[in-house]
């Protein structure tokens, strides 16, 4: 199981074959990614700002979203997580904690200061990349 955090979606929608699109690409192809409630609104909220506005965008959130949602299975978190400095990064710990995930992946400064974070290894994407690809 795998935690997308949103500002690695964010570099997927900002840049076609990024280091985050094909990272995001290869989690579902090859693993399964964990969703909650308080992590798509964040994802939508996002997504749905002005900068991101135009035609090109919106058909990239659409892929994006089709591509998480048709790989992703819904958790709903039980416990409250304060590790974080950054509180509004917290339901990203709380979704690996439920949903047992092994990685989050991260291009957030708060949440990759803690790797690792009870035993759920915190990485950039392309360090997710090469490590996914090492364990084939």
């Amino acid at each position: 199981m795998i935690v997308f955090d949103t500002s690695t979606l964010v570099g997927v929608l900002l840049k076609a074959n990024s280091v985050p699109e094909r990272a995001l690409v290869f989690a579902v192809t090859f693993d399964r990614l964990a969703l909650s409630t308080p992590v798509v609104e964040e994802m939508e909220d996002v997504f749905h700002r002005r900068k991101f506005g135009g035609a090109d965008k919106a058909s990239r959130i659409a892929w994006i979203t089709k591509l998480i949602y048709a790989a992703a299975s819904w958790f709903e978190p039980t416990q409250d997580v304060t590790d974080c400095r950054d509180p509004n990064d917290n339901k990203y710990l709380e979704l690996a904690l439920v949903s047992g995930a092994e990685t989050i992946v991260s291009s957030d400064g708060d949440l990759l200061a803690l790797n690792p974070w009870r035993g759920v290894s915190i990485l950039r994407p392309a360090g997710y990349l090469s490590r996914s690809r090492h364990d084939e």
